[in-house]
């Protein structure tokens, strides 16, 4: 009995495991003085560099993995569900740093020296691998929503995202929540207002970073428990997709604008895309003449710096119209990937501090 207690117990445990399809590596810049505390690392889809300390298991920094994937892949296709976005966080360096806590002597270093996109940051007991965003227990979805937002859609949309009053339709639609256009926190919201957060030291432009993430994940489901929905109901109200969709009418239009490309499944910790075809370069579901094509134009680009006259221009590229959306989707990215090899021509890449000042918000 005692040995199928055992088996039992291994079969369960190996059901409860994420399937999470990255490695970790060592910091591959052990000597960088911004990253001089870290030993492990995990690049995310070529747009997140996760940097995590000596105490951090490999479980929780896979986690972390697994969760930007599918937040920046929501479709798991094993690409990038928004080419603008992936060219920002690329070119600017987004960065998820792990501590093993509040206290790290590494935050100092990061915070200091490291040039790149930070608005968030992760430590050793926010992360759940078990319950992947839910609220109290794994702050993964959130810290690296923030991420996302600050250092893509905000720079990509700026229109519908920027962070400023009267700059956006989302902080429009962020005045209307909160009862009326405050550029500080109030005494007491008015009592329309559906968002009242009340820590003073977030400014107006970090009630907008919380203020998307509330959205995103409320429509994704993540926050509709009555556990979570009391937990919250000071800061945040409509913790439902109905109340959401019926309360909060001009965000939840423009989350689910199928334009701006955010992510509308949750994540649930798992991200190991099956479906791509080894050798399917332009990602069209099969292995042609194309593919070859692609690879020639590849090699020649990187020998010689010369683009063929058909993959240059967005939208679109030269590709014979219309394009099925397999080969739109790589077309896309190897647009981005031909502005970034120009860029680097000219002289590297351009790496911006975070958009929420000196040190992440929560």
């Amino acid at each position: 009995m005692k040995y199928f207690m055992l088996i039992l117990t291994v079969f369960t445990f190996l059901l409860s495991q994420n399937e999470v399809c990255f490695d970790v590596l060592d910091n591959p810049y052990p000597n960088d003085p911004a990253l001089i505390s870290f030993t492990k690392y995990i690049n995310v889809l070529d747009c997140i560099d996760i940097y995590a300390e000596s105490q951090i298991s490999d479980s929780k920094i896979l986690h972390a993995a697994a969760i930007a994937a599918e937040l920046l892949d929501n479709d798991e296709d094993g690409v990038v569900d928004d080419p603008q976005v992936e060219y920002y966080l690329r070119n600017f360096d987004a960065m998820m740093p792990i501590f093993n806590s509040e206290w790290s002597s590494g935050q100092d270093n990061v915070f200091d020296y490291y040039n790149g996109c930070i608005s968030a940051a992760l430590y050793r007991n926010e992360i759940d691998p078990s319950q992947p965003g839910h609220w109290g227990d794994d702050a993964s979805v959130e810290e690296i929503l923030h991420t996302i937002n600050a250092c893509g859609q905000l720079e990509v949309y700026p229109e519908v995202f920027g962070l400023n009053p009267n700059s956006s339709l989302m902080s429009d639609a962020m005045d209307i929540a909160r009862g009326g256009q405050f550029l500080n926190v109030p005494n007491n919201y008015p009592e329309e207002a559906w968002y009242h957060y009340d820590d003073w030291t977030c400014d107006y432009q970090c009630m907008g970073i919380e203020y998307l993430y509330w959205c995103i994940v409320t429509d994704m489901g993540i926050l509709n428990d009555t556990q979570t929905c009391n937990g919250i109901a000071n800061e945040w109200e409509p913790c439902s997709p109905e109340l959401f969709e019926s309360t909060d009418i001009a965000m939840y239009a423009i989350i689910n604008n199928p334009q701006y490309k955010l992510p509308q499944l949750a994540p649930d910790g798992n991200y190991c895309p099956s479906d791509l075809v080894l050798g399917d370069l332009n990602i069209d579901g099969s292995i042609n003449i194309q593919d070859a094509e692609f690879l020639a134009d590849l090699k020649g680009w990187a020998e010689t710096d010369w683009i063929a006259k058909r993959w240059c221009g967005l939208p679109g590229g030269g590709l014979s119209q219309p394009m099925n959306p397999g080969e739109k989707k790589a077309d896309d990215h190897f647009q981005v990937a031909i502005i970034t090899g120009r860029k680097k021509a000219r002289g590297g890449r351009n790496r911006v501090q975070s958009l929420s000042g000196s040190r992440p918000g929560g």
